[in-house]
């Protein structure tokens, strides 16, 4: 069981060593691990022997692994009893692009005053040098006042997660073995806000699909054939039309069959966040939600699935004015996922409602767009409530369990490959700017983000 009074000691020795980690910090923003640009393959590899070189010096065994494009840096620390924790971060970055909306070089590293707050400005400040240092310095500062980890901790830290990450699910399944830990932890999201320390426990899935519907072997002229042939246009419109019912609800057979409601502590939890509903819609000149009939925001955003059309095209679209029925159109639809959905199986559901709509001469092809799990981490989990604990002590603010509409690959591929559930602890702000000019990280970010690592590590000892 690790004391108050050895926390104590290790959260005085990354407030001494401040300014010496952040010399560090630093040091790894100066190199441009653009991954996604080949001209700097050379500084991805670079990044990624100078983490290894920190992570060997902190006792770990550390090496910076081949793949087909960047390194993946995997790391162990000695084995021993106890929780294995299993920590991801990414070292590549965006491209800095349009560079004259940047107020300062992007890779050279500035300290700055906004609104009353010190930050860090950089290309990767927030995502995810500095997130991903926060945990390596926690490390540094453990070893450094108490000579050992208080849990087993292996880290396994991408260079393409910017790039698509094409080459980290192979790499986890030919390292699978090597891999295996209690728990994933994951340091790439938010705060709830800036005094409100939060895990996010679930994320949704993915499944996205492009339909092309062809009708005519041409285009024709909508005097001499309208009515008479097939607009696939209309059959487009048709199809989009009637996957959503007068409710805001999905009207794909099957579509809600595995989606649980959300507990009534969650519930409960959620509502006492203070979410301003109108203030996030109107940041988007938006006033009126448009989901799910009596779903709150949040429950749609986190909870619920969705059904969205991203994309239609067909016929003339220029300038001007052209009277065609288009020979083709097609259009763009994706599905967010909740936990228990299975990616394949909505797919099969929208396909055959698809086929169901066609009128006679008309055929659809399919172009699949990817598709993955949702996760969610179960709320009475030991690890999970642990962690809670350790941030609530450091923020002094109770730590709340978050859900985000968004899809993290990564985290589906630790439960498929490895079998393991994460943790999202992130100390970013939504105003970081990340993929952006200008991209920031408060240093309060960094400081307390090392701490709060001290303080989860420590708590999963228990």
């Amino acid at each position: 069981m690790t004391s108050k009074e050895t926390i104590d000691k290790v959260l005085s020795e990354v407030d001494h060593g401040l300014q010496n980690s952040l010399d560090r910090l630093f040091d790894l923003l100066r190199i441009k691990s653009i991954s996604t640009d080949p001209a700097y393959a050379a500084e991805c590899q670079k990044a990624a022997d100078w983490i290894t070189n920190e992570l060997t010096g902190l006792g770990f065994d550390a090496a910076a692994r081949p793949t087909p494009g960047h390194p993946v840096v995997v790391a162990h620390g000695p084995e021993q009893p106890g929780t294995h924790v299993l920590f991801y971060a990414h070292y590549d970055v965006q491209p800095v692009d349009p560079i004259s909306l940047w107020d300062t070089d992007p890779f050279n590293p500035q300290i700055k005053e906004k609104d009353g707050r010190k930050i860090i400005v950089a290309r990767g400040a927030s995502d995810d040098k500095g997130q991903m240092l926060t945990f390596i310095e926690a490390c540094r500062a453990w070893k450094a006042a108490t000579g050992a980890l208080p849990v087993r901790v292996s880290l396994m830290l991408e260079g393409e997660e910017e790039s698509g990450g094409k080459n980290l699910p192979p790499f986890m399944k030919a390292n699978a073995e090597e891999l295996k830990a209690d728990i994933a932890l994951v340091c790439d999201t938010d705060m709830w806000d800036r005094t409100t320390p939060s895990i996010t426990t679930m994320l949704r899935g993915l499944v996205g699909e492009e339909i092309i519907v062809t009708a005519a072997d041409k285009d024709l002229h909508s005097g001499m054939f309208g009515n008479a042939a097939a607009n696939p246009n209309q059959v487009v419109a048709n199809i989009v039309a009637g996957l959503r019912a007068a409710d805001g609800s999905c009207t794909l057979p099957g579509f809600y069959d595995d989606v649980a409601e959300l507990s009534d502590e969650l519930k409960e939890q959620w509502a006492g966040l203070g979410f301003d509903e109108k203030a996030f819609l109107g940041a988007v000149d938006l006033h009126t939600p448009a989901g799910e009939k009596n779903r709150s925001v949040l429950e749609q955003l986190w909870a619920r699935p969705t059904c969205e059309i991203n994309g239609m095209i067909g016929g003339y679209t220029g300038d001007g004015f052209k009277t065609v029925i288009p020979a083709k159109a097609s259009a763009k639809i994706s599905f967010r996922l909740v936990s228990g959905m299975d990616p394949k199986k909505i797919r099969a559901a929208f396909r055959a409602y698809v086929q169901s709509m066609l009128p006679p001469d008309c055929s659809v092809e399919f172009i699949e767009h990817g598709g993955s799990p949702a996760m969610t981490v179960p709320a009475d989990g030991a690890l999970l409530r642990q962690a809670l604990a350790g941030l609530t002590d450091e923020w002094n603010k109770q730590a709340v369990i978050t859900g985000s509409g968004g899809s993290i690959p990564v985290v589906g591929e630790f439960k498929k490959i490895l079998g393991l559930d994460t943790l999202l602890i992130g100390f970013a702000h939504i105003d970081d700017q990340i993929h952006s000019p200008n991209e920031k990280y408060d240093l309060e970010s960094y400081h307390r983000g090392i701490r709060s690592w001290v303080r989860v590590l420590g708590a999963l000892a228990q």
